[in-house]
């Protein structure tokens, strides 16, 4: 019967755990203009459905090799509680204009949005490509 408890009470407790499987970092949102980008210049049709893209840090950029990649990215936290929840899929088409570049990702205003309460924060996130 203990063993039986235990079984119950640890498969509850897991269900409760929030395993991170991706990498940890910090996001902002970044504003128009989007072009020119480092990965297709001027081309319009380089940004996904939804305006979901993202500017990557120099980590994550590979000397260019980041263009196109996606990540699933979703808010862990942040000052005053900023997270929507759940993910959202976004595709990088740029590299941080700042270097250093203070976050791990700039994130389009829409694609922000789509995880964050509050335009002008920085958030931790956990991103997975």
């Amino acid at each position: 019967m203990k063993l039986f408890l235990f079984v119950i009470f640890s498969s509850l407790l897991l269900k409760q755990l929030s395993l991170v499987v991706g990498d940890v970092g910090t996001a902002a949102s970044y504003g128009p203009p989007y072009i020119p980008t480092a990965c297709d210049g001027n081309r319009p049709g380089q940004f996904p459905p939804g305006n979901l893209f993202v500017a990557v840090n120099e980590g994550l950029w590979d000397n260019g090799a980041a263009c196109g990649r996606r990540y699933r990215i979703r808010c862990v936290s942040g000052n005053n509680r900023p997270c929507k929840g759940g993910s959202i899929d976004v595709k990088v088409v740029d590299s941080c204009s700042r270097s250093p570049c203070p976050n791990t990702l700039l994130m389009s205003n829409d694609a922000f949005a789509a995880i964050a309460r509050f335009p002008h924060v920085k958030i931790n996130i956990e991103y997975t490509q």
